[in-house]
Order: structure tokens, then sequence, then C-alpha cells
């Protein structure tokens, strides 16, 4: 048997499983395309349903619980120092590799971090620290949705060890399902890939104790913009 045969062998098991045949196949079809034309909302948990203000305390006290950590500053210039402050604190180097992003290609980094030396493009093996936007940081748990792109290299989001995400408040949605609604209409399409990031990368497969840094970045730090 090969994989075609096989797998026209299972579909058609499938099919007849849930009473599919040629008669009502149009209508089967009809049914899918208008369900998914519709965006039907999954269950919406009660918590996250916030003004601007809650949705971000929310997402911040969300965060915080799986150890990420935060900073926030009034506008996009206090940035650099947001930055500069964590790395030292972090005792990390004034380096990282950043996303050519549009929002962070607005910052003036050499006027006002003359000191922090970035690179934008792709995270290489030797980046330890990587710069960041997000499509948008989801209130009701915490996460952070990035989505790919020219301007948003996936290696970024996993590569180094310390991540450090630049977030204008305005883009912290309450739920997932905003999220898929503002990327239907800012996007048109999904992107080639939406990474969804709740803290640091953990496991808890040796011994059944919580590690950091297991399969991607052991800091989380997101810088909070509220005017951007």
């Amino acid at each position: 048997m090969t994989a075609d045969s096989a797998r026209t062998e299972i579909m058609a098991a499938v099919r007849a499983g849930i009473g599919r045949d040629a008669a009502n196949e149009a209508d089967a079809r009809a049914r899918v395309a208008a369900r998914l034309a519709a965006h039907k909302p999954n269950t919406v948990p009660a918590r996250s349903d916030l003004d601007p203000a809650g949705r971000v305390s929310l997402f911040i006290d969300m965060l915080r619980k799986v150890s990420g950590t935060v900073a926030r500053v009034d506008g996009t210039g206090q940035v650099p120092a947001a930055i500069l402050d964590y790395l030292a604190a972090c005792n990390l180097p004034m380096a990282a590799a950043r996303a050519p992003d549009p929002l962070l290609d607005a910052i003036d980094w050499q006027g006002l971090a003359p000191m922090l030396s970035l690179r934008a493009g792709p995270a290489q093996a030797a980046d330890e620290v990587s710069v960041t936007s997000a499509f948008a940081g989801i209130a009701e748990t915490g996460t952070l949705a990035l989505a790919s792109a020219a301007s948003h290299p996936t290696t970024l989001n996993f590569l180094p060890e310390t991540h450090i995400v630049v977030l204008p408040a305005a883009r912290i949605v309450g739920t997932y399902e905003d999220v898929w609604a503002r990327m239907r209409a800012e996007l048109g399409l999904l992107p080639r890939a939406l990474n969804l990031i709740t803290g640091p990368s953990r496991t808890g497969d040796i011994e059944q104790q919580i590690e950091l840094g297991a399969h991607g970045p052991r800091r989380l730090h997101v810088v909070i913009v509220d005017e951007a």
C-alpha cells in the first residue's frame, strides 16, 4: 500500500463514519465555508472583559505569574534607557540583535543609548539578547503574539537566551479571539508563522523540577510603552 492509497482509504473511512457521500458533499462544503467565514469566537473568559487600563494591568499580572518581567515607560524615547537598565541589572552585554521593525527603526538608539550595540536582522548563534516588538499582548494569559515577517525574523524569538519585547499598551487585547480579529483586519491573511509565547521557555521533564530556558529564552522582559 502506498502513502496515497493509505490516505485515500483512511479518508474514505472517515467520510463513511460521518455519513458523507456524493449526494451531500456540496451541502457539507457549503456549511464548512460558512463556518470559516463567520469567524465565530470561542468561549471568552470574563476576566478579560476589561477597559484598556484593566487589560494592561491584567497582562502584567499574568506575565509575572509565569516568570516574565515588565518595565513600563511613557513613550518610545524612554525605551533605550529601560533596556539598558535591564541589561545592567542582569549583568548582560550591552549588545543585541533586533528586529528591523518600523517601531524599533523609529527609535534614536544611537542618540539615546550610544553604549548599546544593536544589529538589525535575524538572530545568530552568538547573540545573547534579542529585541523585538510584538503583534499583540493577550491579557487573559499574559501571552505575546508574534507574527513572522521580514521585519520580524522568528529566530529572534527563540535563539538568544534573553528576549526583550517592546510592546505598545494599545496593542494589549483581552483575548485570543481579539488577536485573530485584529490580525484579519490589519494583515488580511495569517502570517507564515504566529508564535504565542507565555513567559520564558520552560520544562518540568527533569525530575518534575521547572527549568527555564529549555527550548528558548530563559528570560522574557517586556517593555510596555504607554504612548507609541
